[in-house]
């Protein structure tokens, strides 16, 4: 229990320094600003805290079957503090932003591509934005998407060589799929595999999808602008981050199916060779 509790208090401190990063690294943050950050934190802190603490399922998918959860949160971390150093670059440059802001100039023009996720992104800014804000937006979104595509990487090589999530002990369906009913009706392989394929379809759609449905929205809610740096670092960490995590959601569905199908045979080829003749 004393193990469990502080697991869960570290998740916790780290889920607080992740929502606070932008403010503490971003020049010029208004006091409103400030205390909505900080009462989003105290928020996510409780969930988290709450979430792991408990012995029962609850809301966060693959908590005892890591690294799941643990690639998920370093590759939003990660973007989360490139994307503020990159923004933190335009008010006060530092060498460490300026480093930064140039790997992610180097990522963003070899991603720029047509048809592309980052030039739909940068094509979803609104009209008569500078080239400096369009150049501020290609940076941002390659640097985002090229940590979802490694963190996918990661988690594929962890799957392959680690054969997750085998070794990590037996896999608890109920705790680590609580939105997962298995007895809601039909073959659970089938529902697994079902649910695996359509998280991985619309993984792959989502950052073609979001930017036009960015562009569409704008003459409702307004352009997506870099004006207001937190927003542009939330809104382009969702939009790498989401589709990633849909895609390795969808691909541990599919190895749990996977394993639950190999356990039937092995019970299937147990009983019938009970059943030989002597």
């Amino acid at each position: 229990m004393v193990h469990r509790m502080l697991g869960a208090l570290l998740r916790a401190f780290l889920v607080v320094v992740l929502i606070i990063m932008p403010s503490m690294l971003l020049p010029n943050v208004s006091n409103d600003a400030a205390q909505v950050v900080a009462l989003i934190a105290f928020f996510g802190a409780a969930l988290t805290f709450f979430e792991y603490v408990s012995a029962y399922p609850g809301l966060v998918e693959f908590r005892d079957a890591p690294p799941f959860n643990r690639v998920r949160f370093t590759s939003l971390f990660m973007t989360i503090v490139l994307l503020s150093l990159i923004a933190r670059g335009t008010h006060s440059p530092t060498i460490v932003t300026e480093f930064v802001t140039a790997i992610g100039a180097l990522i963003g023009y070899v991603l720029d591509f047509p048809y592309s996720p980052v030039r739909l992104m940068i094509l979803a800014m609104p009209e008569g934005s500078s080239a400096q804000e369009l150049e501020m937006m290609r940076e941002a979104a390659g640097m985002s998407y090229l940590i979802s595509l490694l963190a996918l990487s990661i988690f594929l090589i962890t799957l392959r060589v680690g054969h997750w999530p085998s070794r990590s002990g037996s896999f608890n369906v109920w705790i680590n799929l609580p939105t997962f009913d298995p007895t809601a009706g039909g073959d659970v392989v089938e529902r697994l595999k079902r649910d695996a394929r359509f998280n991985i379809v619309i993984g792959f759609v989502l950052p073609f999808l979001i930017p036009a449905v960015l562009k569409s929205a704008s003459s409702i809610f307004g352009g997506l602008g870099v004006t207001t740096d937190q927003s542009m670092i939330w809104a382009v960490a969702a939009w790498a981050f989401l589709p990633s995590s849909l895609f390795m959601r969808g691909i541990a569905m599919g190895r749990i199916a996977s394993m639950i199908a190999e356990k039937r045979r092995q019970t299937y080829a147990r009983v019938d060779l009970d059943h030989l003749p002597a």
